[in-house]
């Protein structure tokens, strides 16, 4: 229990240090050139009630009739349309006083602001800046020469913005100070007197469980499943991969992080469409790492004696299982009123990790051998992929379908392979067509009530229509993601105990994911043949986030299961416990202590704080399970 007091301490800690360091507590004095009259005071006016992400813009327009129109553009959006701000009114030259027009501008990409003519839409001038938060500027607009008419926009700071971002810094230097704290705690208690003198003050077999680095999982029975039930990973050993529990629960405590709102950091959201963000990466790693518990728990199943209908039926158990969890627990908004067909999401997560689950597993229980030995064919090199050539047939005709309905599937008054948000993007030509394909088929069979309401593409391209991320079709690339995964586990068997054999392997497999990437994408953001995408689980963001995976596993393998420097603790807690903890944090996401009333909700520290909080309490809960021996498994 005391590395659990001491998680709650590091995170209260953690908490604490992002809350003092919490950007518009004591804001600094006006920076930049001295303002025109009356912006101080408008940005002093401002400040009390704050907006995250946004900074106070004030156009001046000195230039006479007929006066200007403001647009903008995010330079996150891709190829959209401007958006209209504000009317500026012209300058009273009676008066001799300018037009004004206080707008709310986004801070958190780089915008490109546009400025005509109210009439004949002259465009005047283009300014291209990324605006801080809780930051004070004015755009002047003036004539330079009444002779050649020529107009400047000038961008001036009146009040500089803070730095949103350093709650972050605070919060990582505090928990590398704790993690620091445990190493040289762990480094002291090699030392015999040291050792001794606490063995006399605790309990000596409590105390050696809690610092013995070879922390060993309960035994059960086998168990192929998503969820970690412990299971033999060779037939002469019932020691753990931990590295597998390790990258699983680094996964889930990211997930868990980033669903909690990351502290409301755009880099914590989903992309709005193209591109990869931190919250893209944990579904496919959680995918890639269920695929490859399959390919080490079925094998030692089939070994230990199970039938091959014994096994499907347990495959079929927890797939309906997964899915009913995912449909009824985790999907409906309660707030909303009582359950109901009429509105209720049939795709999900834990629905698509069910479906995505049973066809890998059943695939390889339909050609796996429980007496499986090494490959005596021509190319002993590649002995973890020639005998397994009809699944990676099946896979490759999955996906060829993927890319057939994709880019050849006509879809109503949407051109034929269009795979972009609609909305506002691409200039506003297809504002009805987001997702394409993908977006099409889920409305055709599933119906847009049924489908996710709100999609990431909402806020920056506009978009109007439902779609869903874990719609019918991208579930083949995820299909296609944790088989990747299960080559992964088919490597460690063929090679167990050969660990540069195994490490070489996943250096091979990253490096030529990495490469079909880059060739997909063009090593681009949105110029590709088929960009990096989330929403629609494209092949590049497959072959990319599996990438990354290979090169994780391989760094987590060498680490807890090679050199055995790391125990994997506190990720290997909530790894061993997946299911429960993905459930429960969904479940009570707005339940103290989990989520509480904030003082200012417009600060980023203030929900950096309640994320990091209620994201250690399930490792602290995870931790609890794992010293009571209690797994939840399906």
């Amino acid at each position: 229990m005391a590395a659990a007091a001491l998680a709650l301490v590091a995170a209260a800690a953690a908490a604490l240090g992002a809350l003092v360091m919490a950007p518009g507590l004591s804001q600094p004095d006006g920076q930049g050139a001295p303002g025109p009259r009356g912006g101080a005071a408008v940005a002093a006016e401002w400040r009390r009630p704050g907006r995250m992400d946004q900074a106070l813009l004030l156009v001046r327009n000195e230039l006479p009739a007929p006066g200007l129109n403001l647009a903008a553009r995010s330079g996150s959006c891709h190829q959209c349309l401007y958006q209209f701000l504000a009317f500026v009114p012209p300058s009273n030259e009676r008066l001799r006083k300018p037009g004004t027009a206080s707008v709310m501008v986004d801070t958190q990409h780089p915008l490109t602001l546009l400025l005509n003519s109210s009439v004949g839409d002259t465009d005047l001038c283009k300014v291209q800046y990324h605006f801080g938060e809780f930051g004070n500027y004015s755009l002047v607009v003036k004539t330079l020469s009444t002779s050649t008419q020529t107009v400047s926009c000038d961008l001036i700071i009146n009040e500089g913005p803070i730095n949103s971002y350093l709650p972050i810094l605070f919060a990582f230097l505090v928990y590398m100070g704790i993690l620091a704290i445990l190493i040289a705690g762990r480094l002291l208690m090699k030392i015999d007197p040291v050792r001794n003198w606490v063995y006399k003050k605790l309990n000596p077999r409590a105390t050696d469980r809690m610092i013995n680095s070879e922390l060993g999982s309960p035994n059960t029975t086998d168990s192929i499943n998503c969820d970690p039930s412990p299971h033999p990973w060779s037939s002469a050993s019932r020691r753990r991969l931990h590295s597998l529990d390790t990258f699983r629960g680094l996964s889930l405590v990211i997930m868990v992080f980033v669903n909690y709102g990351g502290g409301k950091y755009w880099f914590f959201k989903h992309e709005s469409w193209n591109g990869l963000t931190v919250a893209d990466l944990v579904f496919p790693w959680f995918v890639f790492i269920m695929g490859t518990s399959i390919a080490l728990a079925l094998g030692s199943m089939l070994r230990w004696g199970s039938s091959k209908w014994k096994v499907l039926r347990k495959i079929l158990w927890r797939t309906f299982v997964l899915i009913l969890l995912g449909i009824i627990v985790v999907n409906p908004n309660y707030c909303l009123g009582p359950l109901s067909w009429d509105n209720l999401r049939i795709p999900g997560v834990l629905q698509r990790l069910g479906f995505t689950y049973l066809v890998v597993a059943a695939l390889e229980l339909l050609f796996t051998r429980a007496d499986s030995g090494t490959w005596e064919g021509r190319f002993p090199a590649l002995q973890d992929i020639l005998p397994y050539w009809p699944q990676w047939l099946f896979i490759l005709v999955l996906e060829a379908i993927w890319l057939c309905l994709t880019f050849l599937l006509p879809v109503p008054d949407c051109p034929r392979g269009y795979i972009g948000p609609g909305g506002i993007g691409d200039f506003g030509k297809y504002p009805n067509c987001t997702g394409g394909a993908a977006g099409y088929i889920d409305r055709l069979l599933l119906g847009e009530k049924h489908m996710y309401q709100h999609p990431s593409s909402g806020v920056t391209y506009q978009t109007t229509m439902p779609y869903d991320p874990e719609g019918i079709l991208g579930t083949i690339n995820s299909i296609v993601m944790a088989f990747l995964g299960l080559q992964a586990g088919r490597i460690t068997l063929f090679y167990k105990d050969q660990h540069k054999q195994i490490m070489s392997r996943f250096i091979i497999w990253g490096i030529v994911m990495g490469i079909i990437s880059a060739i997909l994408t063009k090593c681009s953001k949105e110029e590709g043949f088929i960009p990096i995408n989330k929403n629609l689980w494209s092949i590049s963001y497959v072959t990319t986030t599996s990438c990354f995976a290979f090169t994780l596993l391989l760094l987590i393998y060498y680490l807890v299961d090679v050199k055995k420097w790391w125990s994997g603790a506190p990720f290997l807690y909530p790894g061993m416990n997946s299911i429960l903890v993905y459930i429960g944090h969904q479940v009570f996401a707005n339940y103290f202590p989990f989520k509480w009333k904030m003082q200012d909700s417009q600060s980023h520290a203030e929900h950096l704080t309640q994320n990091l909080i209620a994201t250690t309490l399930w490792v602290v809960i995870s931790y609890i399970l794992y010293r009571r021996r209690i797994f939840w498994k399906i």
